[in-house]
């Protein structure tokens, strides 16, 4: 007896938090027209790390209304949570609702048994005004620090939930205890990565029968005291003059640009609504599109030289597999602006098109926004959806393509995004991961 074919799984809805802006409409907007959300830090002291600028969510605050239209009783429900809520994890429940809202996703439209989280999340490193208190109590009159102090004088002063404010199990926790989602609930952890293998995970969860309806989003900051200071020992960052322009400091991040030397800090956040095919009709959803594969590998520098091009190929053809190369209409690359990065991404890139597209359509975000960590992928994931059928965004900060990156770089409006697209993301540690996503159509 042959088993009957797993359901397409649809995307319903769509929530941003980007330097850019908060809707999608914006971001694609600001994509489209070649604006930057990079510019100086705010939230960060100057002269304290190597670079001063970056690419801050400068529209959202925390403030209830970042959330969305909500009712009464979720709005005092999510003010009282984020007391227990960073700025990272805040980002995330934002965009959660956003994307319930414009999904119109009820409680009377969903079984919440059936409805559950996969959220994609970075390391969430703790604020140092957490132990402010503490440390200063244990200083001696010499104004000596005394760790056998800390037990009685400093701990004390520490907030005894702070470690609720930073855990990356909280947002997807935070999303389903707002909106009394009992079905699935997962975190990813892989940093750059953390996006499509999100979805890739939602997917196999939907296909596999356990629920019919899952929010599925990542959320990241790399502008943090801690993770800037992070970001900037482990990877070469775009560096800026302390007397650079606005136009200059907008200039830094140059995916695939031979001028190219670094990536940029950021932060954002972004979610779809994922069903199956089946559940949103029943309720008469609007489609936006449709999840056709995912794959992720990984590729530890053990490997040799190219560790990078081959998981970042490996997550390519995994996510492909089932479809004709050919027909997908572009790339959302990783293009994280450094010179090693970008070449090893364009070299995986050209060894899964080569042959079948050897001219498919290339672009990134990441001109625009710099590196937002775990929700860069996600947010680049809204932009090329909102996309599809349409004119695609060139790359910001790219007139001269580096040789050295066998690939079609989208660097001048008007190319058509095409009907589908694969984003593609890595981490430095050798994580890959790629989603192809297709816009709907019934056949």
């Amino acid at each position: 007896m042959n088993a009957a074919p797993p359901p397409r799984v649809v995307i319903t809805g769509m929530g941003v938090i980007s330097p850019l802006g908060c809707t999608t409409a914006e971001l694609l907007d600001g994509l489209r027209c070649g604006r930057s959300g990079i510019d100086r830090l705010t939230r960060i002291p100057s002269g304290v790390l190597s670079v001063d600028h970056g690419a801050e969510v400068t529209s959202f605050t925390g403030e209830i209304e970042d959330y969305g239209p909500l009712d009464k009783n979720l709005q005092r429900t999510i003010r009282k949570g984020s007391k227990l809520m960073c700025r990272e994890i805040e980002m995330g429940v934002a965009a959660a609702q956003l994307a319930i809202h414009d999904a119109q996703l009820t409680p009377d439209n969903r079984d919440a048994d059936r409805t559950g989280v996969i959220y994609g999340c970075d390391y969430i490193m703790t604020l140092p005004e957490e132990f402010a208190a503490g440390i200063q109590n244990c200083f001696d009159e010499s104004g000596n620090f005394q760790f056998g102090s800390w037990a009685t004088k400093g701990l004390p002063q520490v907030n005894p939930l702070w470690l609720l404010k930073y855990l990356p199990n909280m947002p997807a926790s935070h999303i389903a205890i707002y909106n009394d989602l009992r079905g699935p609930n997962n975190s990813i952890t892989v940093r750059e990565a953390s996006p499509a293998a999100a979805l890739w995970e939602a997917l196999s969860t939907l296909c596999r029968g356990h629920a019919d309806v899952l929010i599925v989003g990542a959320t990241g900051s790399r502008i943090q005291t801690f993770r800037s200071l992070h970001a900037s020992m482990q990877e070469p960052l775009a560096t800026a003059s302390k007397t650079a322009t606005p136009e200059e400091l907008a200039a830094t991040c140059r995916p695939f640009d031979q001028q190219r030397s670094g990536s940029v800090l950021g932060e954002g956040a972004a979610a779809l609504i994922l069903e199956t095919l089946p559940h949103a009709r029943a309720r008469g959803a609007r489609i936006l599109g449709e999840v056709l594969g995912g794959g992720s590998s990984a590729v530890g520098p053990q490997a040799g030289s190219g560790n990078l091009r081959l998981a970042m190929a490996n997550a390519i053809r995994m996510a492909t597999r089932d479809q004709n190369p050919a027909s997908i209409g572009h790339v959302h690359a990783h293009g994280l602006g450094s010179i090693p990065s970008d070449r090893e991404e364009a070299e995986a890139i050209r060894d899964v098109f080569g042959d079948s597209q050897p001219d498919v359509p290339v672009t990134t975000a990441k001109g625009h926004f710099g590196n937002l960590g775990a929700g860069g992928g996600m947010v680049e994931i809204v932009a090329s959806l909102a996309a599809l059928r349409g004119e695609l965004f060139p790359v910001r900060n790219c007139p001269d393509p580096d040789p050295a990156c066998p690939i079609r770089v989208v660097n001048k409006p008007g190319i058509p995004a095409g009907e589908s697209f694969v984003s593609l993301n890595v981490t430095p540690q050798g994580q890959a991961s790629a989603v192809h996503i297709r816009a709907w159509q019934e056949a």
